[in-house]
């Protein structure tokens, strides 16, 4: 594959294209050789990470049958062999074949300046209330790492926060199976409850469902605290109004936010202490 971000290298060419080359971008390289099944499925998925990258790390590949010495000198006793060099020295390897996850993962581990500072900003944003740059955040962080789960649980939250909810619909819809997808799920019943309040135009002659309209459009004007209040008040009167809906709205804008929020500290007290 032909690529800026993919180079063959040789052993006349290292020093410079991988040992130098690391001083300011980790180079990731790729031992392998034509006889090997295993290198012939894990080469594809190196590749296809190295362009979803965008540049975050640069992928040497080196044929041992054609460049003995290199996997002489480097030890490389058995393949596929993958090595990550940092300012011209290895700093992590491993041997044979593995899944595309867990190569991934050990490429993350390599270049946290990049990749992690833009999910931690986005998160950042998000406890912050700027929804509209956090959803800038977390799709330059998915352009980068595509189909990242908290990626997409940070997006999800900003296009929710916003009122984007054919977005959140596709978000939710195909969301990948992994840890965060149990968060999703806690922040669901909230876009149903926000999707239906937008939707009606005549409220019933119930207080309580009023007071949970008028809390439901006080956290899309980004007033969380004043529609927390009403939520907790709504549920000092009924503990479990609207089939559980408004704990839920309410345990969702907690997800939102993020455990160590001091709202979400605050008003998940409150909310224990009404509950029990």
């Amino acid at each position: 594959m032909a690529s800026e971000f993919i180079k063959t290298v040789t052993e006349s060419d290292f020093e410079y294209e991988v040992i130098a080359y690391s001083n300011q971008t980790p180079v990731i390289v790729d031992f392998w050789a034509e006889w090997c099944r295993p290198c012939k499925t894990l080469t594809p998925i190196l590749e296809k990470i190295a362009e979803d990258a965008g540049g975050i790390f640069r992928l040497a590949k080196v044929n041992v049958d054609e460049n003995p010495n290199l996997a002489l000198r480097f030890s490389v006793r058995s393949i596929p062999n993958v090595k990550a060099f940092r300012d011209g020295q290895i700093i992590s390897e491993f041997l044979g074949l593995q899944p595309e996850p867990r190569v991934r993962e050990f490429i993350r581990n390599l270049a946290p300046s990049q990749i992690d500072l833009l999910l931690e900003k986005g998160q950042s944003q998000l406890e912050s209330l700027q929804w509209r740059d956090s959803t800038d955040t977390f799709l330059q962080f998915l352009n980068k790492s595509p189909n990242h789960p908290a990626g997409l649980l940070g997006l999800l939250k900003s296009y929710l926060m916003q009122g984007n909810f054919s977005e959140v619909k596709k978000l939710i819809e195909e969301f990948p199976p992994s840890p965060e997808y149990a968060h999703m799920e806690v922040i669901r019943p909230f876009n149903v409850a926000l999707v239906r309040g937008k939707s009606e135009q005549n409220l019933q002659d119930d207080p309580l469902e009023a007071s949970y309209h008028n809390a439901l459009n006080l956290a899309m004007r980004g007033n969380l605290p004043a529609a927390m209040d009403g939520m907790i008040d709504i549920l000092r009167q009924d503990k479990h109004y609207h089939d559980d809906e408004v704990r839920k709205s309410l345990l969702a804008l907690f997800e939102v936010l993020g455990t160590n929020h001091p709202l979400t500290q605050q008003y998940r007290k409150e909310l224990a202490f009404v509950l029990f």
